[in-house]
């Protein structure tokens, strides 16, 4: 009970600290045209191009001028907000309708993303729905789950927030951390993707686009990766019949944006999830078949940190095919995004297959513009 107590604090202090944006896939069919066609990511500069892998956080109700900077020249995709952001509804609307008017290039003027951590439970920044945690939604059932999904769809609508990161699709495994903040639909896959599905269909049915997480599953975890390390040393079977099934009609119902997670699965790589092409396009997209955005959890946690850093770190999902590059602070993610132009202007990156992420991302924000999520 000590230990279930103490990682209820934790995930407290995540949220109040914002320094995780854990726990995007957007059944973006590249090949669907919606009512008009998106922006060509062929046609941005590099500048601009690196700026689309980039979504960031910052403190308080008002935009630092480095962050309109960045926005009015393209250099961001969206931003996260965190519950610092919202000390009040209308302090947090005002905020979104600030961020939405600053003027972008011709490009890139559909809405910016932005994104809010709204699982219910014990990770909520807005007050309202959901009203559940998600082993409560679970418990309950689908008619459940999805009823939560279609209040928590309005409820940031209202306040003008266009993605959940949401739903968390780990299998919870007693004693993890999933399971014992309560962030997990169920202890199988079957529940987990039984009434963890309807939860992102209701969202996206709702205008808000759902990010499941975090890919190919944390619930065997025992702690939080934005505190720890965590290499989770489960076969390869076992992953994809077990972890990854929950994705499966996620994936197939059209959910937005996976995020992919930071934990290692030496069945796999050696390195965080995110920053492996063998899970970022291997199992994800060519063995799941998703087409939407991936995105990474926070750049700032400890399991990036010992990989060498958010700017390392961050070069090198890119690199491995994650679309999106998140952020819980902004200057961080300056830093990076200047060392992305210049890998991208060196021939570092290749700029062929950043294109394929950033126009992932720029359909995406059509999408929401024109109200098309599948």
């Amino acid at each position: 009970m000590r230990a279930k107590s103490n990682r209820r604090g934790k995930v407290a202090v995540a949220a109040l600290a914002a320094t995780a944006a854990g726990s995007l896939a957007f059944g973006i069919a590249v090949g669907m045209t919606p009512a008009s066609d998106p922006p060509a990511a062929s046609r941005l500069t590099i500048p601009q191009l690196a700026g689309q892998r980039f979504v960031f956080g910052f403190t308080g109700t008002s935009v630092p001028p480095a962050v309109a900077r960045l926005i009015r020249e393209g250099g961001a995709a969206g931003v996260v907000l965190f519950a610092g952001n919202f000390p009040t509804r209308d302090a947090g609307r005002r905020l979104i309708r600030r961020l939405q008017g600053i003027p972008r290039p011709p490009r890139l003027r559909d809405p910016l993303l932005v994104m809010t951590d709204q699982e219910g439970g014990l990770v909520k920044r807005v007050s309202g729905a959901p009203r559940a945690s998600a082993e409560q939604m679970g418990a309950r059932g689908a008619a459940y789950s999805r009823e939560q999904g279609r209040l928590t769809a309005r409820n940031l609508r209202d306040v003008g927030v266009n993605v959940d990161l949401a739903p968390v699709l780990d299998v919870a495994r007693p004693g993890g951390v999933i399971a014992d903040t309560d962030r997990g639909f169920g202890s199988t896959a079957e529940r987990v993707a039984a009434t963890g599905a309807p939860f992102a269909t209701a969202l996206q049915e709702g205008g808000v686009a759902a990010t499941a997480k975090h890919f190919p599953g944390l619930g065997a975890a025992r702690e939080n990766t934005d505190f720890a390390v965590q290499r989770l040393a489960i076969p390869k079977r076992r992953l994809r019949s077990v972890d990854e099934r929950p994705y499966e009609p996620y994936v197939a119902t059209g959910g937005s944006l996976v995020m992919i997670s930071s934990a290692i699965y030496p069945a796999f790589s050696q390195k965080p999830a995110s920053l492996s092409r063998s899970i970022a396009v291997g199992e994800l997209r060519s063995r799941l078949g998703f087409r939407g955005v991936s995105a990474t959890d926070a750049l700032g946690s400890a399991a990036v940190k010992a990989v060498g850093g958010s700017t390392r770190a961050a070069l090198a999902a890119a690199k491995a095919g994650t679309d999106l590059l998140l952020f819980s602070d902004y200057r961080a993610a300056a830093r990076a995004q200047r060392a992305l132009r210049r890998k991208l202007r060196e021939g570092k990156v290749d700029r062929d297959r950043a294109e394929v992420s950033a126009q992932r991302v720029l359909t995406l924000r059509h999408r929401l513009r024109v109200g098309s999520l599948p």
